[in-house]
C-alpha cells in the first residue's frame, strides 16, 4: 500500500533504461546469478519456484518461508531500502514493486547502474502472470508443474465460471455458487484512519473474480473518487450497508478488538455475524498463494 509518484515524475523514471515493467529478454536467456528482492511475496515465490540460491540480499520483512533467508543480508525495509547495501552486493537483477518500493530507491538504483525489474499487478490475472515469468529466471520444469499450473488452473476455473454467470464477475462461483449476486463486501487494509480497497488494486480483483462486490469500488464520496486505496468513515460502512467484512491481518494486524467493534456497527455483515478475520498474505501476496485465496474467497462467499 502506498501513494504513487506525480505522474510525471513516474514517466520519467519508468522510461529509464534501467529500470523495465516487465522481465527482459536478455535476463531469460541468460538469467542472473546475483539477484535482489525488495518484495516479501517475491521473495517467497522465488523461493518456492527452487531459485532462492540466486537471492543475495531481501528486505526486513521477507519472512516467509521461514527460514529461507537465514545469513542473507538484510537491506532495510520496502519503503527505506539501503541503496549503498544493494549495490555493493553486485547484484545482476533486483526485483522490485512500484507500489511497495519508492520512487527514491529506484531513481538511486538506476542511476547506479543497477537493473530492475518494477513489477505492479493490479489483477489476478497479472499476478499469476508475474509467477510464470518469475519462473522464466531458470525454474525446473517440475516446480512450474507443482506451483504455476495450479495457479492458472484455479484462475481459469474462476474466469470461467464469472464469464458464465448471469452477470459476470460479482456472481458467487464454484460449486456452490446459486442464481443470486454474490456478498457486498466490505475489506479494510488499515484504520486510524480506516482505509479499504477500490477498485484498482489486485484485492478488488480477487473479491470480484470469486464473486464478492466491494462496496468501495471507487470510495465513499463520488465526488472525489479514488480507485486506489480510499479513506472511509464507520459510518460510511454503515450506509454501504457491507454484507460480509473481511478482516485481513496485514498491512494493519486486525484482532479481536476490531471484530468486538465493527459487530457494533448498523449493518447487514454485523447482523448476521459475517465478519471473518482472514489470513492478509492470502489476498495480498500475489504469486504461489493466488490458487489458495480463490479456494479459499470463492467458498466464503458462496456460503449464505
Amino acid at each position: 500500500m502506498g501513494r504513487e509518484e506525480p505522474d510525471r515524475d513516474r514517466a520519467a523514471l519508468l522510461a529509464h533504461p534501467r529500470v523495465h515493467t516487465s522481465l527482459p529478454a536478455a535476463f531469460v536467456a541468460s538469467p542472473p546469478r546475483r539477484v535482489v528482492s525488495l518484495v516479501p511475496s517475491l521473495s517467497e515465490a522465488l523461493v518456492v519456484l527452487g531459485l532462492g540460491d540466486r537471492l543475495v540480499g531481501v528486505t526486513e520483512y521477507c519472512v516467509e518461508p521461514p527460514g529461507a533467508f537465514d545469513g542473507l543480508p538484510r537491506l532495510g525495509g520496502t519503503k527505506d531500502a539501503d541503496v549503498e547495501a544493494i549495490a555493493a552486493l553486485r547484484p545482476g537483477l533486483v526485483i522490485g514493486n512500484r507500489e511497495e518500493n519508492t520512487p527514491r530507491v529506484v531513481r538511486a538504483l538506476a542511476e547506479r547502474g543497477i537493473d530492475l525489474w518494477l513489477t505492479y499487478p493490479r489483477r489476478v490475472r497479472e499476478g499469476a502472470e508475474l509467477l510464470r515469468d518469475l519462473a522464466r529466471l531458470g525454474a525446473a520444469e517440475d516446480a512450474i508443474a507443482r506451483h504455476v499450473a495450479p495457479v492458472f488452473a484455479a484462475l481459469e476455473r474462476a474466469e470461467a465460471a464469472a464469464a458464465s454467470s448471469p452477470v459476470g464477475p460479482g456472481w458467487p462461483v464454484g460449486e456452490a455458487a446459486g442464481a443470486s449476486p454474490g456478498p457486498r463486501v466490505f475489506c479494510p487494509i488499515w484504520r486510524d484512519p480506516w482505509m479499504t480497497i477500490g477498485a484498482d488494486t489486485y484485492i478488488h480483483d480477487l473479491i470480484t473474480l470469486c464473486g464478492g462486490r466491494n462496496v468501495f469500488p471507487t470510495g465513499p464520496d463520488p465526488r472525489r473518487p479514488d480507485r486506489r486505496y480510499p479513506i472511509v468513515t464507520l459510518e460510511a460502512v454503515e450506509r454501504a450497508d457491507p454484507e460480509l467484512i473481511l478482516l485481513p491481518d496485514e498491512p494493519w494486524a486486525f484482532g479481536e478488538a476490531d471484530v468486538r467493534e465493527l459487530a457494533g456497527l448498523d449493518c447487514a455483515a454485523a447482523r448476521t455475524g459475517r465478519i471473518h478475520p482472514i489470513d492478509g498474505r492470502m489476498v495480498s501476496w500475489y504469486g504461489p498463494r493466488i490458487a489458495e485465496a480463490i479456494q479459499a474467497l470463492a467458498r466464503l462467499f458462496a456460503t449464505r
